[in-house]
């Protein structure tokens, strides 16, 4: 059985604006995806048979034909549709990936998250990643056919610290970041209760951009992006949250985050996708405090940062 990892991930800077070439800051979470692939031989029907689980347990299964990848049977078919697609997408990369010789008449795979899938912290992601290392092929161009996005947690996925991201000319461009804030003790991540759809969040922006010029924007951001690092206190680190939103609140013409919690004391950012998913809060509060105050707001699921960055 050959097992393989891929990270989870969090975009703290560049949100919709990387896809349009700012330099951003991401970092990869603790929390990621595991899949395990088995070749059976003793099988006469060739067939891929996939198990996917969640932190609750099941989440959903299907048996696809390993020569025409279609579906035989499944307990969720848009899941399962949209497995068969990504299953596809490998094939045409990797011609050889499903053909006798490498392998079986039968594939078992199984997939196990550490999150919640509502989180939008990469289960797609994580999963692209992981077929690419087990098919060899380009995690990049695997996302581009099946998922799209700018490709920034894909970077995620394997990395090991907080990385810079940037498009040049459609190229992910990845280097280290050494982004090790030494005030994280005042930094949480809240999940807004709401999955945000990536790709319906980017058909927007696009569309948005056609009458916008972000350049001045696209440069604003990547300077805030440069500078985080090198940060020392959470005063200014809260400064740049706060240019971070007003740069981003009017590029899309929404309100930032903060004014759905107007007595939070400190800073609020939108993390991703606007409207859900995480948001940053940088506040001098305790963490029980913070705690209590989103709990008051119906909001449950909070981290402090060194529980989703950090060793497992």
């Amino acid at each position: 059985m050959n097992t393989y990892t891929a990270n989870g991930k969090l975009l703290l800077t560049g949100e919709y604006l990387v896809l349009k070439g700012a330099l951003a800051l991401a970092i990869p979470v603790r929390l990621g995806q595991t899949m395990l692939v088995r070749h059976c031989e003793e099988h006469s029907d060739k067939a891929i048979q996939w198990h996917a689980y969640k932190p609750e347990g099941h989440w959903f299964s299907t048996i696809l034909n390993l020569d025409t990848l279609e579906l035989i049977e499944c307990d969720d078919q848009p899941k399962a549709e949209k497995l068969s697609q990504i299953l596809k997408a490998v094939r045409e990369l990797n011609p050889s990936v499903f053909e006798e010789g490498r392998c079986a008449h039968r594939l078992y795979i199984e997939t196990h998250l550490d999150f919640d899938p509502e989180w939008g912290l990469g289960s797609s992601s994580t999963l692209i990643a992981n077929l690419a290392q087990w098919a060899e092929v380009d995690p990049y161009k695997l996302l581009k056919m099946t998922f799209g996005g700018s490709g920034y947690d894909i970077a995620c996925a394997n990395a090991q610290t907080p990385v810079f991201y940037q498009l040049e000319y459609d190229e992910p461009q990845v280097r280290s970041a050494a982004f090790n804030p030494s005030f994280a003790e005042h930094l949480f991540f809240v999940y807004q209760g709401k999955k945000q759809r990536s790709s319906k969040e980017v058909k927007s922006f696009n569309e948005r951009m056609l009458d916008y010029d972000c350049r001045d924007d696209v440069e604003a951001i990547s300077e805030i992006s440069l500078a985080l690092p090198n940060i020392t206190t959470i005063d200014d680190f809260q400064r740049f949250m706060d240019i971070h939103e007003d740069i981003l609140a009017h590029c899309l013409d929404r309100n930032p985050v903060k004014l759905h919690f107007p007595d939070f004391e400190g800073s609020l950012k939108s993390l991703g996708a606007w409207g859900g998913d995480f948001l940053l809060a940088a506040t001098k509060w305790p963490f029980e405090q913070v705690k209590a105050y989103f709990h008051s707001k119906g909001l449950d699921t909070i981290f402090k940062y060194h529980e989703l960055y950090g060793s497992k």
